[in-house]
């Protein structure tokens, strides 16, 4: 936890005024039965006015006083658990943006926005709780029974009798109370992920009839939650009527004794008023303290879920001596032995890969599914880390460079193209920001696909829906492609991103891409794609099995010649060779 509570330190001084401020709200509390049985002692059983109404006049001079407190304690309250929420999610966010995949995987993307709302949520109202009525309860009930004693010691005692017994379950309660409020954030997870799956997957759904599952699966998640949750609050509430009963037999005990006293006059009528008053005073203090205790062993567990975020070791950064490369010239990059296994696996996903792609050269991939492909394309840019070898970019090893000089002069188009809510134009500046109007049509004409653009109704200003909701495939990959395209990148990396074109378009674009200086390295199962390349690697299960140009594995490859009958031969078109 205390990662997250080191967020509170630039609101200390906020923190230390309501605090004062409450201490005066206490104060105020403490001394009204003192009041009231001067008031009773001193005016209503002597038929003194002047007493009752300078006394009274005290109380609502000190009420008054307590409220203004109170008012202003809520101002800073507010200032510092919200400024503390701000700050926490802006921190949670920054974390998660820095975290390489393999971090990402150790959390469910659904988990991470609970973290992100519901947890930032709850601990923000305990920061509040605690500089508004927190600490107020535990010094009730010291400051209670220090103003009893002083009153009346025999009466006292039996009204502080069972303070330690409660005291002992309130802590039991929370220790408890805090283990199963960590099992309804988890919960909450889970409801979290079925609604994002199947917000994002509604169109499968309703094409394959799936509508009664997905009700039943959430009906599940839902109930899951909704039964932990009941549990855990009515044990947490149980602890409420268990204070009352044995606050108010301690109550009763003083008036039966009180009565008695008072009888024998041993005691003033107001001493038992101010020390029954005290003895409600402690018992509303001691179910607050109830409640309190469970918005805080609510905030223990999500402090300790955004603490798992926030304390998460990056694996992936800039080593000590990487430095900054303002530009690759050339475009040369070299795989040397590289293997590659995903963290926490054992299973090698790439096996001693050696090649070289010249400056300039086009570079097909080719393979079958779980070949290796995508895993090669995201080692160049560092989104993983090789297991051994070298990957060098103009003799330069990738590793010596800061992933920001890397990554910013490589274009990437991943296997499922990825845009934003917006409009078209800003989701093409993520590939460079300041880009001018006539940078972004020269990157969309490249693209095949500035002539859609034009027809949509507001141009490069229509709004795009979630994920592209309102774009076709072909047209989000060719979206995709021009963003990449915008920052003229040295290298170029196309995971399998021209798969949803036709063969018209797609050898429009990958003429247009000659005319980049770029190294470009293009992922594809169509025959036709790959015999445009300078160079095409051929991967089987994780081995780099044969390279070479079309001609070359033509007559050297087994496996190249049987993709190429099976797309080719089957359809007479043998003669595209």
């Amino acid at each position: 936890m205390g990662k997250v509570i080191s967020y509170l330190k630039p609101y200390r001084w906020a923190m230390v005024f309501a605090w004062m401020l409450m201490l005066i709200e206490l104060t105020v509390e403490l001394w009204h039965p003192i009041f009231m049985a001067k008031i009773i002692d001193e005016g209503i059983l002597k038929e003194d006015l002047h007493a009752v109404i300078l006394w009274g006049g005290i109380m609502v001079g000190m009420s008054l006083l307590g409220f203004a407190a109170g008012i202003i304690n809520s101002f800073y309250s507010s200032h510092a658990s919200q400024g503390f929420g701000f700050d926490v999610r802006a921190a949670v966010f920054k974390k998660v943006q820095s975290f390489s995949f393999n971090n990402l995987a150790q959390f469910q993307t659904s988990s991470l926005i609970t973290r992100l709302t519901n947890d930032i949520t709850q601990i923000q109202n305990t920061v509040f709780m605690s500089l508004r009525i927190a600490l107020r309860s535990p010094l009730l009930i010291i400051g209670g029974v220090t103003m009893a004693f002083f009153v009346n010691m025999k009466l006292a005692l039996i009204l502080i009798a069972p303070i330690p017994i409660l005291v002992v379950l309130l802590v039991w309660m929370m220790k408890l109370s805090g283990k199963l409020f960590r099992l309804v954030q988890d919960k909450l997870d889970k409801v979290n992920n079925v609604m994002q799956e199947n917000l994002t997957a509604m169109r499968l759904i309703k094409a394959f009839i799936r509508r009664k599952f997905e009700e039943n699966r959430f009906g599940k998640a839902n109930e899951d939650l909704r039964n932990q949750t009941v549990k855990t609050l009515r044990l947490v509430e149980l602890l409420g009527p268990i204070l009352l009963f044995v606050m108010n037999l301690a109550i009763l005990f003083i008036l039966w004794f009180g009565a008695v006293d008072v009888h024998q006059a041993r005691i003033n009528v107001g001493e038992v008023v101010a020390i029954v008053n005290y003895g409600f005073r402690i018992t509303m203090a001691l179910s607050m303290l109830s409640w309190i205790i469970m918005a805080f062993s609510r905030g223990r567990a999500s402090s300790q879920r955004i603490n798992e975020v926030l304390e998460t070791t990056v694996d992936l950064e800039d080593n000590a001596s990487s430095y900054s490369i303002p530009k690759i010239k050339k475009g040369k990059v070299e795989f040397e032995n590289v293997s590659f296994q995903y963290p926490g696996t054992n299973h090698l996903v790439l096996a001693n890969i050696s090649f070289t792609a010249n400056p300039g050269e086009t570079i097909a991939l080719m393979g079958a599914t779980g070949a290796g492909k995508s895993a090669l394309f995201q080692l160049v840019p560092r989104l993983y880390d090789i297991t051994s070898g070298a990957i060098k970019i103009d003799g330069i090893d990738i590793r010596d460079m800061t992933l920001d000089s890397l990554r910013k002069q490589i274009g990437f188009v991943p296997q499922e193209s990825i845009l934003f809510t917006g409009s078209v134009e800003s989701n093409l500046e993520w590939g460079k920001e300041d880009a001018t109007l006539q940078e972004i049509i020269e990157s969309t004409t490249d693209a095949q696909i500035h002539g859609t653009i034009t027809k949509l109704p507001e141009q490069y200003e229509t709004k795009i829906g979630q994920k592209g909701v309102n774009l076709s495939g072909g047209q989000k990959q060719r979206l995709s492609i021009a963003r990449a395209l915008i920052r003229k990148p040295k290298l170029l990396f196309l995971d399998d991103s021209t798969s949803a074109l036709d063969m018209k378009t797609e050898a429009k674009l990958l003429n247009a891409l000659e005319k980049y200086d770029c190294t470009t390295f293009i992922i594809t199962q169509k025959i036709t794609t790959a015999m445009k390349a300078d160079q095409i690697l051929l991967l089987d299960d994780g081995e780099l099995t044969a390279s070479g140009s079309h001609e070359k594995l033509m007559k050297t490859s087994p496996l190249y010649q049987e993709i190429y009958k099976s797309q080719f031969i089957k359809e007479g078109l043998a003669d595209v060779q």
